[in-house]
């Protein structure tokens, strides 16, 4: 640890002394005309004398100020900084060591008159670290809301959950006019702002939304903010539609905006029968990153139905649902730099589900199947309400967020597992709140102090009933029965507290902290048995749980940010004392456990250019378990798996280590990114299964157990001007090595996954555009023991073709191609989609008539490969839905 520390400290020491020496590689100055006023946006270009080539170049911002970088290497006597801004006379001057570059424009007066220049080629405007994109440049007639011209954009890709990445990176935030309205619910922004409505799409990275921190602590984050048009600031907007269709189908969606910069609103109504499901708005893309930072780790749900997996497929291409979901978001600016937001949602829906199952789990020498038919419906009503209070200004900020979430969710199954009929009824009803509160306040000295208190709440019971007469050989003793009860609760309290004391100076920001958490939690569970004349008994005295667990931990550190222009490096050095207890009196279980823990973070950016840079990253954390990791009575979690622990505490060492490497070319429209890492875990503990043709049974044993991860990954995007197309590619490699205990046999297994994909977005004409993309997975799995080996590819093809032969009509096109390959079996499907609307101008409406899934394709097959377990699952279609749509703005 010693030498660890020493290494630590010996490399902070030699970058603070790089930075130093690169902090005077900086340029700056201002652009002023003859009358003293500045000159925004002008062209600032750093070039060499000989040759005249740029080697680097920036914007002058609202005040007319710029900061360009100096190449390493280069000699300032052998370059020169020139400026431009179109109605003034170019200006170059030398560069006189660290003094500001300060130029004043003349006014040209030779300008051409009357002279017109139209260019169609797309323009990436950059200011510091700003990208902005000009959403006319990419969008066409047939894209309604925002997230439709996102998608287009070069350097920016979207997942299927909406999850929004820039160069191979996920955003941590999308903001309106510079408002955080929604947190990272962004999905609710992206599919219903009206893409019209938009002026650019800016890319803010480093982003750090606390004023007062700006330029003294490092960011990691990449933000979008949506920049609104002054005619869509002054008026209330809003893109209604409604539609019917056939057999029996709906899709209503009736929102209004404001995007005023006092007052922002998204306010809507949606529900629609035809497999859009609503609940994807809600998606907190960053929610798992937030609670770990919180050392929070709320119970997870602990029953289920069994293991239906959704198809690798659009939702609208599988999903039977009767959805409704309103939603209101509001924020006022009261004045200048505080915010009152407030954001409500309630959803109901019903969802139905046909299914089938294969499952073959292959172990040496047997291989194990299970053979599944099961029906399903799920009922969720969800409520949800949050208070947010934001001040935000250079010396104070605070940020108080109040957090409720009431549910009510119904699972229902009709089972067939091999042979034997099953019915299963869920209930699972959530009431969770939290409040989160963060002080910053800056007195004269320019330290910075912070307060920081987070309470939780969380009480989830879940109670599931399985009939008839389920498995009486090993429930009731053999003797049959009426149906087996299992409910299990975890009511939860956590608090996490911290001070902190920032010190800022020119290079370095020096961050002491010190805090607190304290977790109390209780895992009540039985699993009974009613007999046929209605009696009730527990079905053994080791399937009751009644376990009390506390978790105490009292942590300091010190953090050191240098934020500096070329390098940027965060070092972070928790020291903590976790106390933990837990006992169970049925099982005469009391356990303790204190140890101290050092978890240091480190992180490095290095600009290369103005818009290249390397990362670096080395995370070393100690893991602790939870009280899900250690009660001792039996849980039937599903209907087929019986689970307890017969070990300590799970207590684990995770090491990760990854490297980046990210390039961008805005002239030419060109994105570049390429990351991999390592993360090894050891454990204290492996999960044994005992495996039977019909059951089963888990414990977790106090073994030694190793995980390892190698992850590659590789994006690319380039804007073809030529062409007016967008061409985009990545690449994933991961290779996961894991032990399991299966039947009282080790089994090591190596996982091998492999993604790539490639797309582009064409403009063949002013009435045409095409789209095509093409995914293709292949997993492997191998064992050194003998077990069988196996391996799936697949094959997904994605073409859409928008025409409009006349200046209002519109016709859509697309189609979606499934190719999965697997030994003696290769699985090929195909959907098309089709789609015609006409605008009527003086209504300020359309009317789409659309068909989804014409050919009607009604089942689907999907294969699904994990360790040792193969399963083929088989899903019921809604197959083609023909729907007349009204759509009309406000």
């Amino acid at each position: 640890m010693k030498s660890f520390l020493r290494t630590l400290i010996l490399l902070l020491c030699s970058l603070l002394c790089a930075a130093v020496g690169f902090a005077q590689d900086k340029i700056h100055g201002t652009v002023k005309d003859s009358t003293g006023k500045a000159v925004p946006y002008a062209t600032v270009s750093l070039k060499k004398k000989a040759g005249n080539a740029v080697v680097s170049y920036t914007i002058t911002d609202d005040k007319g100020a710029y900061n360009l970088l100096m190449p390493s290497g280069e000699d300032q006597d052998s370059l020169l900084v020139e400026v431009r801004s179109i109605g003034f006379k170019s200006l170059a001057k030398a560069i006189s060591g660290k003094a500001p570059i300060d130029f004043v424009l003349q006014i040209s007066v030779n300008q051409l008159q009357a002279v017109v220049v139209k260019s169609n080629r797309p323009v990436l405007r950059v200011n510091g670290d700003t990208l902005g994109y000009k959403v006319s440049d990419f969008a066409n007639g047939q894209d309604r809301v925002i997230g439709d011209v996102i998608k287009k954009l070069p350097g920016i890709s979207v997942a299927t959950n909406g999850t929004i990445s820039y160069n191979g990176k996920a955003i941590s935030n999308l903001y309106i006019g510079g408002d955080n309205l929604l947190d990272d619910k962004y999905n609710i922004a992206t599919t219903t702002i009206p893409q019209g409505a938009v002026d650019q799409v800016q890319v803010i990275q480093n982003d750090q939304p606390i004023k007062m921190l700006q330029g003294k602590v490092v960011s990691e984050d990449v933000a979008l903010n949506l920049t609104i048009k002054k005619g869509a600031k002054l008026q209330l907007v809003g893109q209604e539609s409604a539609g019917g269709g056939i057999p029996g189908n709906y899709d209503v969606d009736l929102n209004a905006m404001m995007f005023k910069d006092s007052y922002k609103a998204i306010n809507y109504l949606k529900g629609n029968n035809v497999g859009d499901d609503v609940a994807n708005d809600l998606i907190s893309h960053n929610l798992t990153g937030f609670l770990q930072n919180l050392d929070n780790t709320p119970p997870s749900t602990v029953l289920s139905l069994g293991s239906v997996p959704n198809p690798d497929l659009l939702e609208n291409r599988y999903l039977f649902n009767q959805a409704a979901l309103l939603n209101a978001n509001n924020l006022v600016n009261i004045k200048k730099g505080e915010q009152l937001r407030v954001n409500l949602y309630y959803l109901h829906d019903t969802q139905q589900q046909d299914y089938s199952q294969q499952t073959q789990i292959y172990l040496p020498g047997d291989t194990v199947k299970y053979s599944e038919t099961e029906k399903n419906r799920y009922q969720p009503n969800i409520l949800h309400a949050q208070f947010t209070l934001n001040i935000n200004k250079d010396k104070y900020y605070l940020n108080d967020k109040l957090t409720t979430d009431y549910s009510e969710k119904t699972y229902n199954s009709s089972l067939n597992t091999n042979g034997v009929n099953v019915n299963q009824v869920l209930n699972d009803n959530t009431l969770n709140f939290s409040n989160e509160l963060d002080y910053l306040q800056s007195p004269k000295s320019g330290n910075i102090f912070e307060v920081y208190s987070y309470i939780y709440h969380i009480s989830e019971p879940e109670n599931r009933i399985i009939e008839p007469n389920f498995n009486p050989a090993v429930f009731n003793n053999g003797v049959n029965y009426n149906l087996l009860a299992q409910s299990v609760n975890i009511p939860t309290w956590f608090t996490n507290n911290y001070l902190s004391f920032k010190i800022p100076s020119n290079f370095i920001t020096q961050t002491f902290k010190a805090g607190f958490l304290v977790q109390q939690q209780t895992l009540e569970s039985d699993l009974s048995a009613v007999q046929l004349n209605n009696s009730v008994n527990m079905v053994s005295d080791s399937s009751i749980n009644h376990l009390n667990w506390s978790r105490k931990k009292v942590y300091a550190g010190a953090i050191y940010d240098l934020p500096g222009t070329i390098l940027k490096i965060n070092l972070s050095l928790p020291l903590s004392l976790q106390q933990i207890n837990y006992g169970d009196s049925l099982y005469n279980l009391n356990r303790s456990l204190t140890r101290v823990y050092f978890n240091p973070r480190l992180f490095i950016k290095y600009q290369v250019t103005v818009e290249d840079y390397f990362s670096f990253l080395y995370n070393y954390r100690n893991d602790v378990g939870n009280i899900q990791d250690v009660y001792h009575g039996y849980i039937l979690t599903d209907y087929n798996t019986y689970f307890a622990n017969n070990a300590d505490l799970t207590l684990s060492k995770n090491q990760l280590a990854a490297f980046g490497f990210n390039y961008r070319k805005a002239l030419t429209l060109f994105f570049f990114s390429i990351n991999t890492s390592f993360n090894r875990i050891l454990a204290n503990n492996i999960t044994s299964s005992i495996i039977t043709d019909n059951f089963q049974q888990r414990i977790v044993l106090p073994f030694q157990n190793a995980t390892n991860a190698w992850t590659v990954n590789g994006y690319i995007s380039k804007y073809s001007f030529a062409l007016r197309t967008t061409f985009s590619g990545g690449i994933q490699w991961q290779s996961n090595s894991s032990n399991q205990v299966d039947n009282n046999t080790l089994l090591p297994y190596n996982t091998i996954s492999t993604t790539a994909y490639a797309g582009a977005e064409a403009k063949i004409s002013d009435q045409a555009t095409f789209s095509y993309k093409a995914n293709f997975n292949q997993t492997s799995s191998n064992s050194p023991v003998g077990a069988t080996n196996y391996s799936v590819k697949q094959l997904v093809q994605q073409a859409a073709i928008n025409y409009d032969p006349a200046e209002n009509v519109f016709f859509k096109l697309s189609g979606d191609d499934y190719l999965t390959y697997q030994p003696g079996n290769d699985l090929k499907y195909f959907f098309a989609d089709a789609s015609v609307k006409f605008r009527i101008n003086k209504l300020k409406s359309d009317v789409e008539l659309s068909a989804l899934n014409f050919l009607n394709v009604k089942n689907y097959s999907y294969l699904n490969l994990s360790a040792n377990t193969f399963t083929a699952s088989s899903y019921r279609l809604p197959g083609r839905i023909v729907m007349v749509k009204l759509f009309f703005n406000l």
